[in-house]
Order: C-alpha cells, then sequence, then structure tokens
C-alpha cells in the first residue's frame, strides 16, 4: 500500500511561495501543493512595476510571469487568487481560507505549512479626495498608469530603492514629479557622501526634492507637509518603506522575533512545527552583525522558498546569513551597497577604518569611461570586509557583486587587491576598481598611507593641523577647501621649506597624489596624513551638509 501524498499549502504565491512550490513539484511528483494567494496575480515581476509605469516594460503581460492556469498545466499545482488565509490552527495542521470573491470559508488540512506573507506598506495610503497608491501590486501600477497625464502633480512619499525607480518612471511619463523623504537624505542604506551624487542628479532632472519632512495631511489637489508648507498634488505614491506582514503567523502563536519579523531558525523553520517561513516577512541572520535583520530583497525570498523545498523533499540544505546587496538606478545613476554602512558601525561602536576611492569604470584611454565613486569599510584588527557602497554611471553592478561575493567567501579587504578579473580597456583597467580598493585598504590599515575622512577633517584643522592641496594651480583655482594651501605635487620636493610647521593634512582630487605626497613627506619627517577620497569625496560630503 503506497503512502499518502504529502500535504503542502503555501501561503502566499509571488518570489519565495511560488519558488517553493515550482521546485517542491521538480522534486515530488507526488505530492498534493496548495497555494493560496489573497491578490488577483501570482508569480507576477513586482521590481518590474515601475517600469510599466514608465513605458520601458511596454505590455502588462510581460509582468505576468504565471497564472494559476500555466501552473496547473505545468506543474499541477492547485493555485488559488483572490483567496485568503485567515486562520492557522498548528495543533490541528489546518488552516481557515476565506473566498475574497464569494465570501464562502473552507479549512484545509497540511502537513507541511509555508508562509511566504510578505511585506506591507509601512503607512497605510491616506485616505481623502487625493488618489493615493502604493506600489507594490500590478492593481497598483495600473491605478498609477491610469491617472497619469503629462504635467500631472504626484508626490511621491520615500526616498529608498522603490520611491527613486517610481520618480524616474513617473519624470518619463512627464509627471510634475515632487519627492519628500523624511530623513536627511535619498537612499539611507548609503552614508550621505555616497548619495549626495544621486541627490544632485534628482534635483537637475527637475524634481523638487523635500528632505526632512513628512506628508502630514492631503486635500483633494495638495498635501500639507509637517513643516507646514503646501505641495501641488493630484496623485500620491506612497513607497516610505515596507513592514513584516505578521498578523496570521502572530495569531496562531508562532514566534515574531525582536526586528519584527517571524522568527525562524537556519532552515527557516518557525517556532510551530512542520510551518516554514520566507521572504520579506522573515528575519535573517546578518552576516556583519551576526543578529537578526530585516532584509526584504526578491534574490533571498526566491532563494529561501527553493531551500524549504528542498527541506521539505527530505534533502539537506540550510539558508546562508544575509549581506542585503542591492542596487538601484535613477536618471543614468546606479547606486549599490553591500554589508553595513558607517553609520550602522558608529551606531553599534564597532571598530572600523573606511576606505574611498574614484576609480574608473574602464581605462581611461578608452572613450566612454565613467568614475566611480567607491567606499569599503573593514574592521581594523582582522581586516575583515564590514561594507561597502559604490555609486556611478557604469560598472557599478560588477563591482558591487565581486566584494559581496568577497564578503561571503571571507576574503580580507587586502585580499581585493588580488582577486583575478576579466579585462579588456572597454571593460576595466589592468588594476581594476575593486583590485585598487584592496590596494588602498592595505595601505590604510598598515599605516603605510595615514588617512583623515571627511567629517575629521574640520576637527584636524582646529587641532592645528594645516591643510595642503597638492593638486595643480587650475584645479585649486576650480574649487578648493576653505583654508587649504596649494602646493602642486610635482614641486612638493622643491619647496619643502615652504610647508607649515606641525601636522599636515594632504589632498588631491580623489586621493591617489595625496597618496603620493603622504609618502614623500613621511619620509622628510613630517606629520602627515591624507585626505580620504580627495576633494570629490569632501565635495560631496559637504554638499549634503550644505
Amino acid at each position: 500500500m503506497s503512502a499518502a501524498p504529502l500535504r503542502v499549502v503555501i501561503v502566499g504565491g509571488v518570489a519565495g511561495g511560488m519558488s517553493a512550490a515550482t521546485r517542491l513539484r521538480r522534486l515530488d511528483e507526488s505530492a498534493r501543493i496548495t497555494v493560496y494567494e489573497r491578490g488577483p496575480e501570482v508569480s507576477y515581476a513586482n521590481c518590474g512595476l515601475p517600469y510599466y509605469v514608465g513605458g520601458v516594460i511596454a505590455e502588462r503581460e510581460q509582468l505576468l510571469l504565471q497564472t494559476p492556469e500555466s501552473l496547473h498545466r505545468r506543474f499541477r499545482l492547485d493555485v488559488h487568487v483572490r483567496h485568503e488565509v485567515v486562520r492557522i490552527d498548528t495543533a490541528r495542521r489546518t488552516v481557515e481560507v476565506v473566498d475574497l470573491v464569494s465570501g464562502r470559508r473552507t479549512t484545509e488540512e497540511y502537513d507541511r505549512l509555508v508562509l511566504a506573507t510578505g511585506a506591507r506598506p509601512r503607512r497605510d495610503e491616506p485616505q481623502g479626495a487625493l488618489t493615493a497608491r502604493s506600489l507594490r501590486t500590478v492593481e497598483d501600477a495600473d491605478a498609477i498608469d491610469a491617472a497619469l497625464r503629462p504635467g500631472l502633480p504626484v508626490v511621491v512619499v520615500g526616498g529608498g530603492y522603490t520611491g527613486l525607480e517610481a520618480v524616474e518612471n513617473l519624470v518619463a511619463r512627464g509627471a510634475a514629479v515632487t519627492l519628500v523623504q523624511r530623513g536627511p537624505q535619498l537612499l539611507s542604506p548609503l552614508d550621505a557622501e555616497m548619495a549626495a551624487p544621486l541627490l544632485a542628479e534628482v534635483r537637475r532632472q527637475g524634481v523638487d526634492v523635500r528632505l526632512g519632512v513628512e506628508v502630514a495631511t492631503t486635500g483633494a489637489d495638495s498635501v500639507t507637509l509637517s513643516n507646514g508648507t503646501t505641495v501641488p498634488a493630484e496623485l500620491l505614491v506612497e513607497a516610505s518603506g515596507v513592514m513584516p506582514e505578521t498578523q496570521l503567523a502572530h495569531a496562531a502563536g508562532i514566534r515574531i522575533g525582536e526586528t519584527g519579523g517571524i522568527s525562524v531558525d537556519a532552515l527557516c523553520r518557525t517556532s510551530a512545527p512542520d510551518v516554514f517561513a520566507v521572504g520579506d516577512g522573515v528575519e535573517k541572520s546578518d552576516l556583519v552583525g551576526g543578529g537578526a535583520a530585516l532584509v526584504t530583497m526578491a534574490g533571498l525570498a526566491n532563494r529561501h522558498g527553493r531551500m524549504v523545498a528542498d527541506l521539505i523533499a527530505g534533502r539537506e540544505e540550510s539558508a546562508r546569513p544575509a549581506l542585503g546587496t542591492g542596487i538601484v538606478q535613477a536618471f543614468g545613476i546606479a547606486a549599490a551597497k553591500t554589508g553595513w554602512s558607517e553609520r550602522q558601525l558608529r551606531d553599534a561602536g564597532r571598530d572600523h577604518y573606511v576606505v574611498h576611492v574614484h576609480p574608473g569604470s574602464h581605462a581611461g584611454y578608452y572613450p566612454g569611461a565613467e568614475t566611480l565613486s567607491m567606499k569599503l569599510l573593514a574592521d581594523p584588527a582582522t581586516d575583515r570586509i564590514l561594507g561597502a557602497q559604490i555609486i556611478g554611471r557604469d560598472g557599478v553592478d560588477k563591482r558591487i557583486d565581486v566584494v559581496a561575493t568577497a564578503m561571503q567567501a571571507g576574503v580580507p579587504a587586502a585580499g581585493l587587491a588580488h582577486l583575478e578579473l576579466a579585462y579588456a580597456p572597454q571593460f576595466g583597467a589592468a588594476k581594476d576598481a575593486v583590485n585598487i580598493l584592496g590596494y588602498v585598504a592595505e595601505n590604510v590599515r598598515t599605516g603605510t598611507t595615514p588617512t583623515v575622512q571627511w567629517h575629521e577633517l574640520d576637527d584636524a584643522l582646529r587641532e592645528g593641523a594645516s591643510l595642503i592641496d597638492v593638486r595643480s594651480v587650475e584645479e585649486h583655482a576650480n574649487g578648493a577647501i576653505p583654508g587649504a594651501v596649494n602646493v602642486p605635487l610635482d614641486e612638493l620636493r622643491d619647496r619643502l621649506g615652504e610647508l607649515p610647521d606641525g601636522p599636515l593634512v594632504v589632498h588631491c582630487q580623489v586621493g591617489l597624489r595625496g597618496h603620493i605626497a603622504t609618502r614623500l613627506l613621511r619620509q622628510h619627517g613630517r606629520d602627515v596624513r591624507n585626505l580620504d577620497g580627495g576633494y570629490r569625496t569632501w565635495r560631496d560630503a559637504t554638499a549634503v551638509d550644505g
């Protein structure tokens, strides 16, 4: 007598849930797999929604990767849309389901339950005469698309990944966009000096950016901000972030973690027997800090869904700690990060050192090279990489992926110098941008070239250091740090006697000539440090402050 088929119920039919369902079917043809999704669509390209609004993705159907019918034909999955699981009984191993069209309630038994309930907008869409939408579902995208017309005043709330993508695509449709960001900068996962160039470009594109304020109230054709100012608006797009969708799990007595996400172990098992959880509503283990973290990335949701299917099918697997690697592009500028920011490290009181470099995206002599701004954070005791941020117009994605891979593999910061990376002049340089990060990191950590950070410069000068600009006379004339004395690098040996007594801070445009000057002056017995990242990093950072 054959065993009864395994009954697997999956709550949520997008990234994590559908990855679990389709992977499990490939491993177990006999399992009875039922998926409940409260929305009207399953397996849709959530990350593509802003680009459908902007017209980059021309056909709505391109967002719909699968339908309940196609999933049944190919995988024999029993997929129900507009069905909401409203109750879980972990003792009886049942779920209560409501058909949102008919109102009919049914009870389904399970042997294994997978929660992929995702996340919900951090703030509810404001009620009132003003049309307001988030940008998380195909229905949201349809509503925004239908409302748009050239010149339509739109307020986007939130300057993170989704908010910036929405802004770019709304501008492409001719809307007059105001971006409202609660914090003091765009892209809060990045440090201020790294996000600054993107802010400048967004404003250059005609977007009215309001920092440090929130939407207080909405009217029929305007919103009032927390500082009392009024902004015209006929459409509001809510993109101020998400929070885990945990009500269902909490009501079932499943443990919720300190971050507010569903608590799971390394196998994505919840506190309830045979109940797994994956996706944006679940805590992840943080690779840098070692604790729990909320990391809402589609790649992690898909990987964890696949892993849970493996476990249900009897395979051995476990989830790796997360780095939170992410990237966004707006108006041609890409910004990416992995691991922790300097702000996080400071808040945690964690010792670290910092490297800023500004190499080319490929060989400078080959046409089209763009400048990258790169930041690396590492542990001074172990040289473990703690985080990285990169911004630029070309080559950002592959560099952040290399650093993220190095972090997972345990490559130290100085070890980046030894990575063998693909080279041809149109793709990189003989010393790739990632290699340069490694070279500079080694110089900083070993004390070969002591540095001072942009935010430490004022204190150094107040304590008696003199600032020497070793750029050319022309560069100095085109923009200089107040109080800097210009002594071009090529004249430095001959003008040593002109330098002020006491400690020195030297700088150039991006740090390389400052490094050379630091080495020269140290060998002449001077107390000297290089301004990390040079004038360019200082300029970007102080543009934010000012």
